[in-house]
């Protein structure tokens, strides 16, 4: 029997996901050394060491910016996540966010909080208080919607349950996206569009450099007057400076986040949680299982289903001998690989190769197994990242 693969995990991983890796063929834990894959969640991984050994990276959940993401593209590293697999989780939090906002909730509880007296003292308080609370009603109110993936289109869905117009813009949206969403849904043709239009804007972004500040100063100066921002997305897709600018002259009358921040503490305009979006056992549940899945057939077959740095290849085996090489997108890669594989002597059997922006990866079965030199052979290959030999194992 082959030696078990290692899988170190950074974090605590749900149970769901770990029992999708057999004992007999995988030994997990969070304190081996020389793994061949690692699974996180928030663990900041800048900055750690990562061994020659380390194949796969898989993050139980969506965001990838405490992975070094680019270091471990120039080794050929792929680094999985679990899109959509917490966006029911992050959904209800926006929707509870909306109702706080909307019923001044907030406030409400935190003056409930500081009466003292007799029941009949506090139903006086309470009387005579209570219309300082009065909220709105959502049914007719517009929700704009920056970012149409999983989460965003789920939220978009919800909200149209509730009676809202929604109105949603994305200028990256993918056909799976478009074909997910409401049709009730008015397609908005700039951020600008959302802002100056809607009641309540909330964000569904990925941090990138792109997306960073995403909701600055200028942007934020488009929006209605007593508008409220949602952000559950990444703290810094909106400028914390000009949001609190922003609550200071009224122009937001409330700002609902998951990001606590020094900056927002004791603002009764802000309510922020701690984090909470995927804080629910059944999205720990869903990206375990996601994300252990998809390591494991990368470990196993060298099949990629949502790495963030790969493109998805998926080839069911028809031969017991497969290679997954990982290159940079060049030209005549492709020839070379297989100038190779004839100058060894093998028939491939079935070839399938994608790129992905500067990032390429083949799988090959061939018909009879991969000696030692062919690989050494393959990896001297200028631009050539990674070869791993995929032999099926009988278990």
């Amino acid at each position: 029997m082959a030696e078990r693969l290692r899988i170190l995990t950074l974090n605590a991983i749900s149970h769901a996901g770990l029992k999708l890796l057999p004992p007999e063929r995988y030994e997990v834990g969070s304190h081996l050394e020389s793994p061949d894959a690692i699974l996180l969640r928030s663990h900041d991984m800048h900055g750690m060491h990562l061994p020659d050994t380390v194949r796969a990276v898989g993050r139980a959940g969506a965001g990838t910016n405490n992975i070094p993401v680019e270091a471990l593209s120039r080794r050929g590293v792929p680094v999985f996540n679990a899109p959509g697999a917490n966006a029911n989780a992050v959904k209800e939090l926006v929707l509870a966010g909306l109702f706080i906002a909307a019923r001044n909730l907030l406030p409400a509880v935190r003056f409930v909080e500081g009466l003292n007296g007799s029941d009949e003292q506090l139903s006086r308080l309470v009387e005579d208080n209570k219309k300082h609370y009065a909220g709105i009603e959502l049914p007719n109110r517009t929700l704009g919607v920056i970012g149409l993936g999983r989460i965003g289109s789920l939220v978009a869905e919800a909200a149209i349950g509730l009676g809202m117009n929604v109105l949603g813009y994305d200028p990256e949206i993918t056909v799976e996206a478009a074909w997910s969403l409401p049709a009730q849904v008015k397609k908005a043709h700039s951020i600008e569009e959302v802002l100056k239009t809607s009641e309540f804007v909330t964000l569904h972004v990925p941090l990138t450099p792109a997306t960073r500040h995403l909701i600055d100063a200028e942007r934020l100066g488009l929006m209605r007057h007593g508008a409220v921002l949602l952000n559950f997305a990444r703290e810094d897709v909106a400028d914390a400076g000009a949001v609190a600018a922003a609550l200071a002259a009224k122009r937001l009358k409330y700002y609902v986040c998951d990001f606590p921040s020094a900056r927002f503490n004791g603002n009764p305009a802000v309510a922020a949680l701690p984090h909470l979006g995927a804080s629910t056992r059944e999205a720990e549940d869903n990206c375990a299982v996601m994300v252990a899945t998809q390591v494991r057939d990368y470990l196993e077959h060298g099949n990629i289903r949502n790495a963030v740095n790969f493109p998805d290849v998926v080839m069911e085996r028809e031969s017991p001998y497969r290679v997954g090489i990982a290159n940079a997108n060049v030209p005549n890669m492709l020839g070379q690989i297989s100038t190779a594989m004839a100058a060894a002597g093998l028939n491939i059997h079935n070839m399938l190769n994608k790129s992905k922006r500067e990032m390429a990866y083949t799988l090959v079965d061939v018909d009879s197994p991969i000696a030692a030199p062919l690989v050494a052979a393959l990896a001297a290959i200028r631009g050539v990242l990674s070869v791993r030999y995929l032999p099926a194992q009988d278990r």
